[in-house]
Order: structure tokens, then C-alpha cells, then sequence
């Protein structure tokens, strides 16, 4: 099937929080709701384990990640880009 016939995937933008194994990256998506009795806007975030497939991802790196098909038992997304690199780190060799 044609991803038009099964629906456009979710883009989600966040920053990278941790390296837990190869090719594997957690990536911290942050959202502002508004609180529905307070009516003030209240952070809200989540976490993803995301596919790194070049292994390029650093902590601290802000990405944007893309759904995918099930790739492990949690990891349902890919990174698509690298936004902006992590201040103040060099790449690692």
C-alpha cells in the first residue's frame, strides 16, 4: 500500500535526553496545553525512543523525528533531521 492510502505520518520535534543503545536515541517532545479549569498554559512532555540509523545523534541535539512502522518493542519512530546541534560538544569518532 501507498502512504496515501494509509495516512500521512506524525512529525514530532524535541531534544535529544539520552543514547540508551546503538542507533537508538530518547527524544524529549515538549507541548503547551491550556489547563482546562485554570485556563493557563501548562508544559507538557514525553518521551520517544526514536531510530538513529547513521548513529550521528548527540545529547542535547534538537530533532525532528517521524513516525514509523514498529521497529522494536518501543520504538515506533525515526529521526528525519538534525535541527540544531548541542551546544559546546564535538562530534564523537
Amino acid at each position: 500500500m501507498t502512504e496515501s492510502k494509509r495516512g500521512m505520518p506524525q512529525h514530532k520535534v524535541g531534544v535529544v535526553v539520552s543514547r540508551p543503545g546503538a542507533k537508538t536515541v530518547t527524544v524529549l517532545v515538549e507541548r503547551l496545553v491550556k489547563h482546562p479549569v485554570y485556563e493557563r498554559y501548562v508544559r507538557r512532555s514525553q518521551r520517544f525512543l526514536a531510530h538513529d540509523e547513521r548513529d550521528d545523534c548527540l545529547v542535547g541535539d534538537r530533532v525532528e523525528i517521524r513516525e514509523s512502522r514498529p521497529l522494536s518493542a518501543r520504538k515506533r519512530w525515526r529521526v528525519r533531521q538534525i535541527i540544531a546541534r548541542a551546544e559546546g560538544e564535538a562530534p564523537q569518532v
